[in-house]
């Protein structure tokens, strides 16, 4: 299952690409028994799409449901983070901290891939530390079904700038266990998010 939404969250698969049982075991080194259960589930979830009896295929988003995705994380993170703050111990605060260490750093260096995994391990922290496993699994499914956009969107040396300040304040809000502050600055860097993914630097919606 793992190594299945990882290759649609790199773009390994890309959006529309149909799924053939034999070449994706050899690709992804997995059982067909085991890549069948993975499929099943990830059809369950929305994430791929029948084709006609022709198999199945990674779900394509439309422009509508993008912009319902994000308005919809700008609920569900903020709250995922006021949870963290209430039941996370000082020691997940502190392994959040490097984590936010290296999401930087991957910013920094520029590759999408990377960055997109890494910050895929920074919110799995806080997700798991919410103790919110229904939200976790909602968020997983949100950010899954806009992996495409939103590789697109981290390589902007304008985005990459802009999540780093933002990374920043969410996790200073954290360490001060400050819900209000964090809320806030969840909002904002899901908000940017949307816009940088959504848009091109004229404003024109670009999917």
């Amino acid at each position: 299952m793992q190594s299945l939404r990882r290759a649609i969250e790199t773009g390994y698969l890309e959006p529309g690409t149909r799924l053939v049982e034999k070449d994706l075991c050899q690709q992804l080194n997995v059982s067909r028994t085991s890549l069948r259960e993975a499929l099943r589930q990830l059809q369950a979830e929305g994430i791929l799409t029948d084709l006609n009896n022709r198999g199945l295929a990674v779900v394509t988003v439309t422009r509508e449901d993008a912009e319902n995705i994000y308005r919809i994380r700008g609920v569900l993170e903020p709250l995922i983070i006021e949870q963290f703050i209430e039941n996370a111990p000082d020691a997940e605060i502190e392994t959040l901290k490097a984590q936010s260490e290296r999401l930087k750093q991957a910013y920094r260096q520029g590759n999408a891939e990377e960055i997109v995994s890494t910050k895929r391990d920074f919110y799995d922290l806080i997700c798991t530390g919410a103790r919110n496993p229904i939200a976790f699994d909602l968020l997983k499914k949100l950010t899954l079904l806009t992996s495409p956009l939103r590789r697109r969107s981290v390589v902007r040396p304008e985005r990459q700038s802009q999540s780093i300040s933002e990374i920043d304040a969410i996790v200073a809000a954290i360490a001060k266990r400050d819900k209000v502050a964090a809320h806030k600055a969840a909002e904002k860097h899901v908000a940017n998010s949307s816009l940088s993914a959504l848009h091109t630097g004229d404003g024109v919606i670009d999917l």
